[in-house]
């Protein structure tokens, strides 16, 4: 398939559109966000990043399944359509993602976006790496408040600590946790994690 990548002015990136994402193959394993209709490399991330993706997702699965809850929780696999300003042409890769498990079955015969006729996702993770802490502490935090999920956790390897976001009326409110300080979180009220339960010895 062609896609059309506009250019704006002679030093402006290329732009596509929404739909011309969904389909946009470059030949290469290279894992793209889409933000303002601009295409950005996602990154391997170093051990550490993948290792603290890695144990948050096995303790979500974990309660997800203690609680016989609908959901389903995955790792960067499932993309996050968010409005940017008054653009729609943003598409977010959080690190973990749950959400209904009816709504992953709607994604099995089309691109694995969450679009706006879906729900939005219960709960949204971002593991910070020094190259994304701005965007995962500030422009993250106003799409994902934009696109009404409900929590956002953002898991900070870096100065260890999990600060938890909770939509309320269109803005987060936020809670910090650090050491041995018990996570509250109301998408998983039973939940008994800690800051430490995250970053590898």
């Amino acid at each position: 398939m062609t896609i059309a990548i506009t250019k704006t002015t002679k030093n402006a990136k290329p732009r596509i559109t929404f739909t011309d994402y969904l389909t946009y193959f470059d030949g290469s394993d290279t894992k793209y966000e889409l933000v303002d209709g601009e295409l950005v490399a996602m990154s391997l991330g170093t051990g550490l990043h993948g290792e603290t993706i890695d144990r948050t997702y096995q303790a979500i699965n974990a309660e997800i399944n203690r609680t016989a809850q609908p959901w389903i929780v995955r790792q960067g696999q499932i993309g996050v359509r968010c409005p940017r300003g008054i653009g729609l042409d943003t598409v977010r890769i959080p690190d973990v993602v749950v959400m209904q498990r009816n709504d992953w079955q709607a994604l099995q015969e089309r691109e694995a976006v969450i679009d706006f006729d879906l729900s939005a996702p219960l709960l949204v993770i971002e593991v910070i790496s020094p190259s994304t802490k701005n965007i995962d502490y500030r422009a993250k935090r106003t799409e994902y408040a934009a696109r009404d999920i409900p929590e956002y956790w953002i898991i900070d390897p870096l100065e260890a600590k999990v600060t938890v976001l909770i939509n309320s009326d269109g803005w987060y409110d936020i809670t910090e946790f650090f050491d041995s300080d018990r996570i509250i979180s109301p998408t998983f009220p039973e939940l008994e994690l800690t800051p430490t339960s995250f970053f590898p010895i």
